[in-house]
């Protein structure tokens, strides 16, 4: 059974959903009306889809919480919501939403876009999954670990073999922390860098990693952050 998430600030509103998902055959994970609950609920329970609005309570916005969750999970969202402006629709493409549905919503719209969303915008991720050699380390970041390649988007990140070479360490070390002296022993080998030899090297791939995933552990060395996917 496929799971849903359901981001409403209306709480009738929330429940007629719930009611005629459920009916459709998936199970409502949870029911939220604020950004935080739903990052909180998309990371712990992983659904399938979540139908978000764009209008919740709090400071931070629907589409907002959307591209957050979308950095982290590759979730399909579904925006029901009252707004059609072109700000809120441009904002909304951003996130690569499955469907943007306009209150008051058509049901066979819905049923349909999470027919479409369950089955074929999980599909990457779950292909994702069986494939170990090509690692999703965010939404826009990707690793061929076969053919040591970073891509960004699909496209390939040109990396010096220094650059590669450290990158691939900090991989490998799976989250753990890598001291300097391993650095610099596995990426120099034949000589001894000075730290600002290093510490330039570690400035340029965190330039092509968009100043993501690499973490200082002050005096010790350095680790690789990421959540794959």
């Amino acid at each position: 059974m496929k799971k849903v998430l359901i981001v409403e600030d209306e709480s009738i509103v929330a429940m007629e959903i719930a009611s005629y998902v459920k009916g459709l055959g998936y199970e409502v994970v949870k029911m939220v009306s604020n950004a935080d609950d739903a990052f909180e609920a998309a990371m712990r329970l992983q659904p399938d889809a979540i139908l978000m609005d764009v209008h919740i309570k709090g400071d931070e916005d629907g589409i907002s919480v959307a591209k957050r969750i979308r950095a982290e999970r590759k979730i399909a969202v579904i925006y029901i919501t009252a707004f059609n402006d072109d700000e809120s629709i441009e904002r909304a493409i951003e996130t690569e939403p499955a469907a943007y549905l306009t209150k008051p919503f058509n049901r066979k719209e819905l049923a349909a876009a999470l027919k479409i969303a369950t089955k074929y915008f999980t599909a990457p991720q779950e292909a994702a999954v069986a494939d170990v050699k090509h690692l999703h380390i965010s939404h826009e970041f990707s690793v061929d670990l076969e053919n040591r390649q970073l891509y960004c988007c699909g496209e390939n990140v040109h990396l010096t073999r220094k650059e590669q070479a450290l990158l691939f360490l900090l991989l490998d070390a799976k989250g753990q922390l890598v001291d300097t002296y391993m650095i610099e022993n596995q990426v120099w080998p034949d000589k001894f860098p000075n730290e600002n030899t290093r510490r330039s090297l570690l400035a340029r791939l965190r330039s092509k990693l968009k100043h993501q995933f690499i973490e200082t552990v002050p005096g010790q060395g350095y680790r690789l952050v990421y959540t794959a996917s």
